[in-house]
């Protein structure tokens, strides 16, 4: 802040001419001024920093400093967590680590801080404020809803919203915060496209997924342009079996049986996929703002989720420590590609899409997901029961609720 003012204060010397300032003592006057300006009231930093020069000083495009990336930083200690599993009733079981028995706490006490600049809390009355007659859409998979169930629980802290619209299977629900005329909807499409799934109880596939690559999902579509916000995310369904159309034709498949069919990566699929979509958007007209947000990556070691993976740190860890998997490797390549070439079309029509990048203050953070946990007690009976882990979704409270951070700064400063 003392550097944008010092910046300010010489860009503004250098408009006026030197020798009359010497000549006729103005910069005396000027600086005699200042000091009764900004230290009238108090002489306290406060003070300093809400004083109507200095605000007008910081807001010249001329001198602003260019934004710091708030997607680069590190995880530095912080004493209390913003709300507890307790306080909040929009937590999924599956999500609420402490109640469901997980011993250690400190994956609490950590906020996210970028390297060149400081990043507030999301104020949930002054967001709230600011989102008064809106409407807000997160669409895509589960990652999605659990950065949902983020939001409710720091929004809540001021109002307590109203659940307005649920489908038969909780997977699309809506809520409304009344005295803000807001609403927040989760809509499940976990690819954006046209999926036709068959699943089990558990939400497990029981058969190959037939996935249309150039046909987008209409449980998204047909309410796009309805919503002033929406977040598009989605990833870890693509390493899914899958058989793959374009024009109603077999493209061929990914770890499909059939040796018949032409295998194809998945990340073909994500790629052609996220083309369609883009599509979409540059020609929707949508005059809202969209966010596509980067896929979150997981943090099973020793294995994957069926075969024994587990995620037992307790600490966040520095960049370079962990390495992304093959397969999330193989998502991420996709996104900073595709999205690259999309902003800059985005940018050209006029279309407001924003790249909402989560990837690297996901990948510090392995300590943050339920783990064995996902499960109420998973060791009371047996201390050494076999449980499958949850490496990929967040606790609530956790790491997630900082998304939330950077989400409100990209509202207010863009």
């Amino acid at each position: 802040m003392v550097k944008k003012v010092e910046q300010w204060h010489w860009s503004f010397l250098n408009k006026i001419n030197y020798y009359f300032l010497v000549k006729l003592g103005v910069s005396v006057l000027l600086a005699g001024l200042a000091f009764l300006l900004i230290f009238n009231k108090s002489s306290d930093s406060s003070a300093i920093l809400s004083a109507p020069f200095v605000e007008n000083a910081i807001s010249d495009d001329s001198v602003r400093k260019e934004k710091c990336n708030i997607f680069i930083g590190d995880w530095v200690y912080e004493a209390e967590p913003r709300y507890t599993n307790s306080s909040c009733s929009f937590i999924e079981d599956h999500q609420n680590c402490m109640k469901n028995g997980r011993p250690d706490s400190g994956y609490l006490h950590w906020r996210w801080k970028p390297r060149d600049c400081e990043l507030h809390r999301l104020d949930p009355r002054r967001f709230l404020d600011l989102m008064t007659n809106k409407s807000w859409a997160f669409i895509g998979d589960s990652i999605s809803r659990n950065h949902v169930h983020s939001i409710l629980c720091g929004l809540s802290m001021v109002e307590n919203p109203i659940e307005v619209y649920h489908d038969e299977t909780y997977k699309s629900r809506r809520w409304l915060f009344p005295s803000y005329n807001f609403t927040l909807s989760a809509l499940w499409s976990p690819f954006l496209t046209y999926a036709a799934t068959f699943e089990d109880s558990n939400g497990i596939s029981a058969g190959d997924i037939q996935l249309h690559l150039d046909v987008l999902d209409k449980n998204w579509t047909k309410q796009y342009k309805s919503h002033d916000y929406v977040m598009l995310s989605v990833g870890k369904w693509f390493t899914k079996t899958a058989i793959y159309y374009e024009n109603n034709t077999v493209l061929g498949c990914y770890n499909c049986t059939n040796s018949d069919l032409t295998k194809l990566r998945f990340n073909f699929a994500y790629r052609r996929a996220m083309r369609t979509v883009f599509d979409y958007i540059l020609e929707s007209n949508h005059e809202g703002v969209t966010f596509y947000r980067t896929s979150s990556p997981d943090h099973f070691e020793g294995g994957e989720w069926f075969s024994g993976g587990t995620c037992k740190r307790r600490a966040p860890v520095k960049e370079g420590e962990f390495e992304l998997n093959k397969p999330d490797k193989l998502l991420r390549d996709v996104e900073l590609e595709e999205l690259e070439k999309i902003l800059a079309k985005a940018s050209e029509k006029g279309v407001n899409l924003r790249f909402f990048d989560v990837h690297l203050m996901s990948l510090l953070r392995p300590d943050g997901h339920p783990g064995p946990y996902r499960f109420y007690q998973p060791f009371a009976e047996d201390e050494k029961a076999k449980v499958i882990n949850d490496c990929l979704h967040w606790c609530l409270p956790g790491p997630i609720d900082y998304w939330n951070d950077v989400l409100m700064e990209m509202v207010v400063n863009g």
